[in-house]
């Protein structure tokens, strides 16, 4: 009974504190932070649950092509839940005529599910398939995460200086 009061807690907390907006995609910065035009200002969306490589990464590029090929210049709905990250970016969920952007890049093998940030077993179940099936990024014997390649990045910068 108790497990059952916390999961009912939980989503009622999400639903309570979400919100949702509908904007104008007018800008893709990388496979997983998009820019929409809400209510003639822009505001900088970082997609919820997942982590896409970064662009001078393998499989950076193509995360960023599918992303605009999904909802560049469209509307679209923003799911948003929380407060904004450290960078000032909202963090959430886009909706494409009932499709999630989140989800639809991590079927295609072009992220990770972010675990550091997200317990969400649906996300886990869908990186979970791209690997068994080896899509995108995962027909790489080893794929480095995003996090792991900023890391290494910013060492190597360190280190040469």
């Amino acid at each position: 009974m108790k497990k059952f009061l916390f999961v009912f807690l939980l989503v009622f907390a999400q639903i309570l504190f979400s919100q949702t907006f509908k904007g104008k995609v007018i800008g893709v910065k990388d496979g997983d932070t998009v820019v929409l035009l809400i209510d003639g200002k822009p505001q900088t969306i970082r997609l919820a649950h997942i982590d896409t490589p970064e662009k001078n990464q393998p499989f950076g590029y193509k995360a960023k092509q599918f992303v605009s090929g999904f909802c560049f210049g469209k509307e679209v709905e923003a799911v948003i839940a929380g407060k904004p990250d450290r960078n000032g970016r909202w963090i959430a969920e886009i909706f494409y005529r009932n499709q999630n952007l989140n989800k639809e890049l991590l079927r295609k093998g072009l992220a990770w599910h972010f675990k550091r940030y997200s317990r969400n077993s649906n996300y886990a179940q869908l990186e979970i398939d791209a690997r068994k099936k080896k899509i995108g990024l995962w027909q790489d014997k080893n794929p480095v995460e995003p996090w792991n390649w900023r890391k290494f990045k910013h060492q190597n910068a360190v280190n040469q200086q």
